[in-house]
């Protein structure tokens, strides 16, 4: 057994960057709904914002640990001593890989809630098989992206015939605000359209895949739904090729596996309005004064307060087909982008630390391949609802 996964560490988890809008959610949320007798701790740069956090929560015993994401020393010593590391500090691209490799070297869990495929797959190229011979399981994506979409998926998919070729397309549909930290992601993202496809390329030389099997993600087009009746626009977020990843890893999804990703307008003026908008964006983080100027206006570690976040909601339908059949299913929740994200993360957390039953798997993996059923166990706990809207029919 792993190190990691074993009781030879001083902590079972610790949650760096608990002192930023969406870790210090994700700390309320452990500090409610911890196990008895779990060993966990803060870290960040800042002793006495550690301090300050620790008063907040109420919990004088707290374990604190200074570690910083540009002294890798800070961070191998970080890794050693937990389990499982779950990190909130982005963009990841910029402060996230040296922790992740630190926790592939000392065989530690890790989780985040990144959204960038960049970096997911510049740490796959580095790490991965490090990882793989320390037992570390390195699970990306463990908030709004992809988790919903990643589960769902394959909550749909098992309701489907096997050995049959399988096509899901997923719609998402939300209302609610990005915090500061989110926005900057974002546009950070669409100004590196070039060091974007690098690290895909790089990935694609590197990632063997299955032999007898395919999965992949497909660009969809725009239109109106046939089966749910909203206009789709296709979303190019980091979830389809989440999904792609845990077709090609496991059985249950057939010997060919295809998904597409939307978001779902309930009239075509909000969708061509939708696409206008995130046009608009792309060009202007392609500007450093323009992109400058708006991280400025909406900077990160500001978030949407608790009386906005109460009114936020998501929902994501899934269409799955194959074998003659079809099957609606819908995963939703409250407010995706930090109240449910702060949940979804520390329950991936506690389940890499405690569920023994998970697959046994090391490496850069999905949260549907690393933790499947109890980390849909888990997140339906802590109040996201999976529904079959409308059963397998031919």
């Amino acid at each position: 057994m792993p190190d990691a996964r074993s009781n030879a560490r001083d902590l079972d988890l610790v949650l760096f960057g608990a002192t930023g809008f969406t870790g210090a959610l994700t700390a309320d949320y452990l500090a409610e709904h911890r196990p008895q007798g779990l060993r966990w701790g803060l870290a960040g740069r800042s002793i006495d914002k550690l301090e300050r956090e620790r008063d907040r929560l109420g919990l004088p015993d707290l374990e604190l640990v200074v570690a910083d994401s540009g002294d890798p020393a800070s961070l191998a010593d970080l890794a050693r001593r937990t389990k499982v590391v779950v990190t909130t500090v982005g963009p990841y691209v910029d402060r996230g890989e040296a922790l992740a490799g630190a926790c592939a070297d000392a065989g530690t869990d890790y989780c985040d809630i990144t959204g960038e495929g960049e970096f997911v797959d510049r740490v796959y190229v580095a790490h991965h098989a490090t990882a793989v011979s320390t037992g570390a399981r390195l699970v990306h994506c463990c908030g709004f992206d992809s988790i919903p979409h990643d589960l769902g998926a394959l909550y749909t998919v098992e309701q489907l015939p096997r050995d049959v070729p399988i096509t899901v397309r997923g719609v998402v549909r939300a209302g609610g605000l990005p915090s500061g930290g989110t926005f900057e992601t974002a546009l950070t993202g669409m100004s590196r359209v070039r060091q974007i496809r690098a690290a895909a390329a790089a990935r694609r030389r590197l990632e063997k895949r299955p032999a007898d099997r395919s999965s992949r993600a497909i660009a969809g087009r725009p239109g109106k739904d046939p089966v749910l009746g909203y206009w789709l626009l296709p979303l190019p977020t980091i979830d389809p090729a989440i999904v792609a990843r845990s077709g090609a890893a496991l059985a249950e999804y057939g010997p060919e596996f295809r998904y597409s990703h939307y978001a779902g307008m309930k009239t075509l003026p909000y969708a061509v309005g939708g696409a206008a908008v995130v046009a608009g964006l792309g060009m202007a983080s392609q500007l450093k004064p323009a992109r400058d100027f708006l991280m400025k206006r909406y900077p990160a570690g500001d978030g949407p307060d608790e009386a906005r976040r109460e009114k936020s909601w998501f929902s994501v339908d899934f269409v799955g087909e194959g074998g003659g059949e079809r099957v609606h299913t819908r995963v939703s929740g409250g407010d995706p982008g930090y109240s449910e994200t702060a949940m979804m993360l520390a329950e991936s957390a506690l389940s890499l630390a405690f569920d023994t039953d998970n697959p046994d798997v090391a490496g850069q993996v999905t949260t549907a391949q690393a933790m499947g059923a109890n980390l849909t166990r888990r997140v339906r706990a802590g109040g996201l609802t999976f529904t079959t809207v409308s059963a397998p029919r031919r």
